[in-house]
């Protein structure tokens, strides 16, 4: 059990080891990877070991949500299953964090309580069908009613669908004329009480991640006053602050699930002979396996920069250029490692029950949620060009080594940065550059853990392989490109034609 209490490192440990024995003795993670959810009893199994105290505040019975502690959990979770880890990230940074920050006190007890000795669970309904990620233009809607809130809209794509007990579900204030109002407000809803059921009219065949259910949820409910969450600013500040910190708690559950990735690989190089030698003899699959070392030293240092920056009591609303480009960089990097997983591994990894399989498959969809990686690496792109815009600078190089968060690092890549940037780019440019610059940032993380003690070679493999990257997404970005769709294509180019 995860002691709320004692000593969290021991803790941690014994649950790391509770997870191989129900994944790999109890059950067979193979056997089972197919189907949907876990062995009937799995889940409540784990969770009356109250993983999720973890995150729930002192006051009420846990132990305090500890960024590190948090992390940690997520990756000793993540290396045994994503899903599940995917799970508790849903839990903490979409539910227990913003109740804990925002919500109530008369309402936190009780739902706190539950989590601790009910084993409950709770997710967020943002998405709707027609606004995925064009969330301020949400439909569902809200109005004032002598009984509380009354709330009528569809949500879809939550995960924990019909599982979950407990819902943050954000909606905008109906206006006299009946529009919505500019401004998001989030309402808590416990789907087991009277006027609070959120009725599931589909469950979604989502592609990986089977133990997680998805589906399109028809909300129609009517909560009490104390379940809307209270802003400390703006509606719209509060949810960019639960994202954010959402996004910034990504490289907890990338660090477990990169390291197996990473030491499934090692471990068949290392045993797969071939010829006079065994796989890691060979340089291209040599080098194939120190950039997954990359992504884990880059993990590895997004997780301690994480841990410093994300508190509950830190205010993220306005920290959407670290977020984004952490969230994005980093499930790249997941997905990255699975495919490396999978190649190297030959014909085994193509086998259903195989990990590296899994890992593509449940790693995919962490690109694309909560904001897909080629927006996120726009936004990325146009925050750094708004601030030089802003100086009125228009050398990469000479803004980016006056700027905090890539002084450090930007002097590894002086000649490929040194560079005008136009007034306005396509797109597609934008999202190149802020692949580029997530990895300049990332490699400022790198860097701060070399006074930590951390390994220097690792480090220096490190500021290697992204010097690599960095210069060739460089030769991409600075190509001039006006490829664009051809709407007719089929006419004149069928190939039997030539033949």
């Amino acid at each position: 059990m995860i002691s709320l209490t004692g000593n969290f490192t021991t803790s941690v440990n014994e649950f790391s080891d509770l997870l191989k024995r129900l994944f790999h003795k109890t059950n067979n993670i193979d056997q089972f990877s197919a189907n949907r959810g876990l062995p009937e009893g799995m889940l409540n199994e784990i969770l009356s070991h109250k993983p999720l105290g973890v995150a729930i505040p002192e006051a009420y019975g846990g132990r305090g949500n500890s960024a590190r502690e948090v992390l940690a959990l997520l990756t000793a979770t993540s290396y045994e299953s994503l899903p599940l880890a995917l799970t508790f990230g849903i839990n903490i940074g979409l539910f227990i964090g913003p109740i804990a920050k925002y919500a109530d006190d008369t309402a936190k007890g009780d739902i706190f309580g539950r989590f601790l000795d009910d084993r409950n669970m709770g997710g967020m309904m943002i998405t709707e069908p027609n606004h995925g990620s064009d969330a301020l233009n949400m439909q569902t809607s809200y109005r004032e009613t002598e009984a509380g809130y009354k709330i009528d809209g569809t949500k879809h794509w939550q995960g924990l669908t019909g599982l979950a007990r407990y819902w943050l579900i954000a909606a905008r204030k109906q206006q006299a004329n009946g529009s919505a109002g500019r401004d998001v407000d989030f309402f808590i809803c416990d789907s087991s009480k009277e006027n609070q059921q959120i009725v599931v009219e589909e469950y979604f065949d989502t592609l990986g991640l089977y133990m997680i259910p998805y589906g399109r949820n028809k909300v129609d409910v009517t909560l009490p006053i104390n379940y809307k969450l209270n802003p400390q600013t703006t509606g719209i500040n509060m949810m960019l602050d639960i994202l954010h910190r959402s996004r910034m708690q990504f490289p907890g559950m990338a660090m477990g699930f990169i390291k197996r990735m990473l030491d499934e690989a090692t471990t068949h190089c290392r045993d797969r002979v071939l010829g006079k030698g065994n796989l890691l003899s060979k340089d291209a699959i040599a080098f194939m396996i120190a950039r997954m070392q990359s992504a884990y030293t880059i993990c590895s240092a997004m997780c301690v920069r994480s841990c410093h920056i994300s508190g509950l009591d830190v205010n993220l609303s306005s920290e959407g250029l670290e977020a984004n480009s952490i969230k994005a960089l980093v499930t790249d990097l997941m997905q990255d490692s699975a495919q490396t997983l999978v190649q190297v591994s030959g014909a085994k990894g193509y086998q259903l029950s195989h990990i590296g399989g899994r890992g593509i498959v449940d790693s995919r969809p962490f690109q694309i949620f909560e904001g897909p990686n080629e927006m996120l690496y726009t936004q990325v792109a146009e925050a750094i060009t708004r601030l030089m815009k802003k100086q009125q600078q228009s050398n990469l190089f000479t803004f980016l080594e006056s700027f905090t968060l890539t002084a450090k690092s930007c002097q590894f890549f002086k000649s490929e940065l040194s560079v005008s940037l136009s007034n306005i780019l396509p797109q597609r440019k934008m999202s190149d550059l802020g692949k580029i610059l997530s990895r300049v940032m990332s490699l400022s993380y790198v860097i701060d853990l070399d006074g930590k003690g951390f390994r220097l070679d690792l480090i220096d493999n490190c500021i290697q392989i992204v010097r690599q990257e960095v210069a060739a997404l460089m030769a991409t970005f600075q190509n001039e490109s006006n490829v664009q769709v051809i709407a007719d294509y089929e006419s004149g180019s069928s190939w039997t034609n030539f033949a």
